[in-house]
């Protein structure tokens, strides 16, 4: 980098364009063409009229496409040098010569060969395509305004041409395609006395400079299968098809989607490219730095230097490829496009995104002036005082120091977010063209690595000796694994970590070894590998569901997991977002979607389970969140189900689900099923139908298993009529039901459940036609001693049906357990709501016991020590679900908030046969 100092006397430069050489040599030599160009920023309509009136004057198609790009370039380095035309204004306008000089060049191209060898056929006689891939720039639309273009030359089918109208001139399609590169790359690449359009370079095609000009769709799929390189999934991530136009939105075009698209985006989170970025990067900087060897002015390369645009891209691309597979919003060609959805998915602090924004408009602007100076294809600040100036200058900047100072602050922001994204292992300096990151001691064999370990993690890790798929595993995924134990074991000599979080993570890796990109990103990131650890030695069941979703990992990459609550609104914006990425890409099949529902659900199910093992949430919140997140998930697969429904009969459906149980009182846990009823108010005469078959395919997207597993059980037995109801029912007839109206009714038991009731989706209207049921169902008169015969009788068949061994005390059915408190709460609510409107809420079984005692309808400190007795005794039920242990206790566990419940029941059920008969646990 040059360093600052004052500005030398014969740094005279002149303003805007005029000190730009190109600019200058242009305006001598196309004089008489330039105003061929209409004012303004070129766009392909103006571009082609141009193009056109250039060829009504004489000129060949090469020849005037050579002439319309220095016209391009004249009024380019006008527009951004004197108008501070935005960057976007000018990669937009190359991009479109580029596209156009292709379309043009390839029509002329296959109109003469068809002429000689008749057109290109496929094996049922149908016509063959020709796809122009651009790559990198030109197919993210970024292009400067000295790029070459990179293109990859794909045809559908093999086979050969129809010939001529003789019968002769016939040759294979892929002689004919090679051939009508060639012509291409003669109209567009090569230079003549007007220069060239683009330089065209290949060499990113399949096995580069050695592999055929052009290839067919089925060879280019069977060589990214079998010898795609990582590095070539980086340069795939921005390619599309560019040219011819009619074929740009073509159906076929989606054959060339289906082979790219899951070679750059693996189904699974891909931590593995980090070590090829690596390697890719290490080889650029080592080429940069032979290149500036000797010629120190070529240390400062706005691209390829330290903190250069190639660094930003790489930041950006290394994100998207790692995690694209899964979050389809993220694939996005533009690099600025793309820093935006980083941040909106949260993978990048939007200030970081920002700064990186910032750096990127500054480097591509300071790269098209160094371009603009004599139309070289070079990303070196010049060396003379006056084109630094000049630069400077035309930023707005007041002299180079300035200039110098924020190109050093833009590169050295952009170097460390870099270096930070691929763990520093390249800030060390390069000799010799050796940049291979820290050194580090070779990965042990097995019986070394088990000399090393303590002796429980020892005894486990000994079975791989003779386990298959260990022995069956590549070097570099052996070498990762061997050195994940090996970190764990470090770790647990320090005392970071429990002998059974190793132990279960050598369980959990071993169910793994053919996912190699779940132990890169361990290896990668040491912070998630420690909350890995963490989690599978704080219980049973998150090491259970570890095993099952073992994706989910990756939400522990983020810093803010811990401090978050789940947001309604953020989970169904970005599960929107991700459908329409889908839809533009035409992948929106029913598997996809399935899929992509359950990831949505197992991560947030995971970063809520995360809070609560770290004790940052109570179980109240945890619920809360569980149940928010189920209602979402019911709203959003309805609406994605209706919408794919094919006999749907209006654009939005006059439909409900009336949640029941744990859903209904917003009580839900881990792995708890869903009591739902579902109801309709539509009185078109199909939509008996329509819904029943809505209601059909909703409960198959919640509850099929995929290679994702599932979404949650559902039940509805709470219906109207039980299993033997139908599955839907019209609002009218369940509201007579559940309201005495007719001969066939609801029974006591059903109003018990219709407390904690709720709508959980549905329209407003039907929301509230619900809420007016339920509550004149909880309000009706009922004879009290009636009412508490029925729910004590019941009472006693669910503990009938949940017997405890004598001498234990059961959290939940026991005398004084989690169901008195319910029941007795329910009672309360059927027998006193109409007298009192606190109680009609759906508030929860602590807060309605708060309430009922402030009502006077408990005795002084009854209610509040019921409520507290209560959210102990679900704590308890709790984390012992969470290890997977027993939730029958041996007294005197629990045995104070056992009494507050037995109080409470006392209060509620007075001189009750079966309340005296429940004595107490300790007396049996």
């Amino acid at each position: 980098m040059p360093s600052p100092r004052a500005e030398p006397a014969a740094a005279a430069f002149v303003p805007g364009a005029g000190q730009s050489r190109l600019y200058q040599r242009l305006q001598r030599r196309y004089a008489s063409e330039l105003p061929l160009l209409p004012p303004g920023a070129p766009v392909p309509a103006t571009m082609a009229a141009a193009c056109d009136a250039l060829r009504a004057r004489g000129y060949d198609t090469g020849g005037a496409l050579r002439v319309l790009r220095q016209l391009v370039l004249q009024r380019l380095v006008a527009l951004d040098c004197q108008d501070r035309a935005p960057l976007e204004q000018i990669t937009r306008a190359m991009t479109a010569l580029a596209e156009l000089a292709l379309d043009s060049a390839c029509r002329q191209a296959r109109q003469e060969l068809d002429q000689r060898h008749g057109a290109p056929c496929g094996p049922d006689g149908q016509p063959v395509p020709l796809w122009i891939i651009g790559m990198g720039k030109l197919g993210a639309r970024e292009l400067n305004v000295s790029s070459d273009i990179d293109l990859i030359y794909v045809y559908q089918h093999d086979g050969e041409t129809a010939g001529t109208a003789d019968g002769r001139g016939r040759i294979s399609n892929h002689e004919y395609f090679a051939r009508a590169v060639k012509a291409i790359y003669s109209l567009v690449g090569e230079t003549t006395e007007h220069g060239f359009v683009f330089r065209v370079d290949l060499a990113l095609r399949p096995h580069g400079n050695c592999g055929p000009a052009a290839l067919s769709l089925p060879a280019l799929e069977e060589y990214l299968q079998l010898h795609g390189r990582e590095w070539e999934r980086f340069a795939w991530l921005k390619s599309r098809v560019v040219a011819p136009r009619d074929c740009i939105v073509s159906p076929e075009v989606q054959a060339l989607r289906g082979v790219v698209l899951p070679f750059v985006f693996r189904r699974y989170l891909d931590y593995g490219v980090f070590a090829a970025l690596r390697t890719l990067h290490r080889q650029i900087r080592d080429h940069a730095a032979k290149r500036s060897a000797g010629h120190p002015e070529r240390a400062n390369d706005v691209k390829l230097s330290r903190g250069g645009i190639r660094e930003i891209e790489f930041t950006v691309q290394l994100l998207q490829v790692v995690r694209g597979g899964q979050f389809p919003e993220l694939r996005c060609r533009p690099t600025l496009a793309a820093l935006q959805r980083l941040a909106q998915a949260a993978l990048m602090p939007r200030e970081t995104a920002a700064a990186l924004t910032q750096a990127y408009v500054f480097l591509r602007q300071v790269e098209h002036r160094i371009q603009y100076l004599d139309d070289q294809q070079t990303h070196v600040l010049p060396t003379r005082d006056d084109d630094l100036a000049w630069i400077a200058h035309t930023l707005d900047y007041q002299d180079c120091r300035a200039f110098l100072r924020q190109l050093d602050a833009h590169r050295e922001l952009v170097a460390q977010e870099f270096d930070r994204l691929l763990g520093s292992q390249e800030k060390k300096q390069c000799h010799g063209g050796g940049c291979g990151g820290p050194r580090v001691a070779p990965p042990p064999e097995l019986q070394t690595l088990l000399e090393q370990l303590p002796p429980g993690l020892r005894e486990r890790v000994a079975e791989w000796r003779h386990h298959p798929r260990v022995a069956g595993l590549r070097d570099e995924t052996r070498e990762r694994l061997f050195r994940l134990v090996q970190r764990s074991a470090q770790w647990l000599d320090a005392g970071h970590v429990s002998a059974e979080a190793a132990v279960r993570l050598v369980d959990w890796l071993e169910t793994l070894l053919r996912r190699e990109s779940y132990l890169a990103l361990l290896l990668e990131r040491p912070s998630v590998h420690e909350q890995l650890l963490q989690l599978l030695g704080a219980a049973k069941w998150p090491a259970r569901y570890l095993l099952q979703h073992p994706g989910v990992i990756d939400e522990l990459v983020g810093d803010t997991l811990l401090a978050e609550r789940f947001v309604v609104a953020d989970f169904e914006r970005e599960l929107a977002q991700r459908l329409a990425a889908l839809q533009t890409t035409r992948e929106d099949d029913d598997e996809t979607l399935l899929n992509l529902l359950r990831r949505a659900q197992h991560a947030e199910t995971f970063r809520t389970l995360a809070r609560d093992v770290a004790r940052r949430i109570t179980v109240e919140q945890v619920a809360d969140d569980l149940s928010a997140l189920a209602d979402s998930v019911l709203r959003v697969t309805a609406q994605w189900c209706w919408q794919r429904l094919k006999t749907r009969h209006r654009e939005q459906p006059q439909f409900a689900v009336i949640g029941y149980g744990k859903l209904g009182g917003k009580e839900l846990g881990y792995g708890s099923d869903l009591d739902i009823v579902f109801v309709f108010d539509d009185d078109d005469e199909r939509a008996p139908e329509v819904y029943a078959a809505l209601v059909r395919k909703l409960i198959n997207w919640l509850t099929v298993k995929t290679g994702e597993g599932d979404l949650y059980e559902i039940d509805t037995a709470l219906r109207p009529n039980g299993n033997s109801g139908l599955l839907v029912t019209r609002f009218e007839a369940y509201a007579n039901y559940q309201q005495q109206r007719g001969s066939n009714t609801a029974w006591t038991w059903e109003h018990q459940a219709m407390t904690r009731a709720r709508c959980v989706m549905g329209s407003p209207a039907l929301r509230a036609r619900f809420d007016a049921v339920r509550t004149a169902v909880i309000t009706s008169a009922r004879e009290p001693q009636a009412l508490r015969a029925q729910i004590v009788a019941m009472r006693e068949r669910v503990r009938a049906a949940h017997p405890t061994p004598a001498g234990r005390f059961d959290v939940k059915h026991s005398p004084g357990g989690m169901v008195d408190a319910e029941f007795a709460v329910q009672y309360l609510v059927l027998s006193q709501s109409a007298a009192h409107p606190a109680l009609r809420d759906n508030v929860g079984n602590i807060a309605l016991l708060q309430r009922a005692e402030r009502a006077g309808l408990l005795p002084a400190g009854t209610g509040q020590a019921a409520a507290d007795a209560y959210r102990a005794l679900r704590r308890a039920q709790h984390l012992a679900r969470l290890d997977e242990a027993p939730t029958q206790l041996a007294p005197p566990a629990m045995q104070a908030e056992r009494d507050a419940v037995l109080a409470l029941w006392q209060a509620v059920f007075p001189d009750e046969p079966e309340n005296r008969s429940s004595h107490t646990v300790s007396a049996r």
